[in-house]
């Protein structure tokens, strides 16, 4: 079963405990998430809610993805998600109280975008020589051999664009909970840049560490 919310992430900072030792954290903000659509085994074969975050303007929206937030007495979102463990009624708000302090949740959002790179900064190649009249330095050399094979094989390191992957970074702790601010706190970094989109979920593996005190 999975419960989780979509947010905002604000930014990092720290919080000490009562020792006054340090702990790096990331704010992110999730404000009430609405239950847009039901699932259903009958209808569609399986059961979920779906849920959608951060109001958009009807004129930036398609006219069905306005019909259908208005089933739910709501405006049009930018995102939604589906969670196979959340209840209530379409039009019910999610908020941030369906996680507790020292939780354990799986972060998944998208990697900050570097643009396009080359094979040493994208794949870590060693690169080339650069002295004794060698001209290619950071390029990646052969890739391919005349006949035989004939062709380049696929999956080969090239250059190419850099981030903007999906990434999920999984048994974050949750530091603090502020359902009256819309806040979650949690230890560690997470995927993208402020003001990124992220989904919060409960840890699937949900594997306790050491450090997860």
């Amino acid at each position: 079963m999975s419960i989780g919310i979509i947010g905002k992430k604000v930014g990092m900072t720290r919080v000490y405990d009562d020792k006054g030792a340090a702990t790096a954290v990331t704010v992110i903000e999730a404000a009430p998430n609405v239950i847009s659509q039901l699932k259903t085994v009958e209808k569609d074969g399986y059961q979920a809610a779906q849920i959608a975050f951060d109001d958009v303007k009807e004129s930036r929206s398609t006219k069905q993805l306005v019909g259908h937030y208005k089933k739910a007495n709501s405006a049009p979102k930018r995102i939604a998600r589906e969670f196979d463990g959340i209840e209530g009624a379409v039009g019910d708000k999610v908020t941030v109280s369906v996680f507790q302090v020292g939780q354990l949740v799986d972060v998944i959002g998208f990697s900050k975008g570097r643009g396009f790179q080359g094979v040493v900064k994208r794949w870590g190649f060693h690169g080339q020589p650069e002295t004794h009249g060698s001209m290619m330095h950071r390029r990646p050399g052969a890739i391919g051999c005349r006949n035989k094979p004939g062709r380049v094989f696929a999956l080969q390191k090239l250059p190419g664009h850099m981030g903007t992957t999906k990434t999920t970074v999984q048994n974050l702790k949750i530091v603090q909970v502020s359902a009256d601010d819309n806040l979650l706190v949690i230890k560690g970094a997470i995927p993208g840049a402020r003001g990124s989109y992220v989904v919060v979920r409960n840890a699937v593996k949900d594997v306790k560490k050491g450090d997860k005190k």
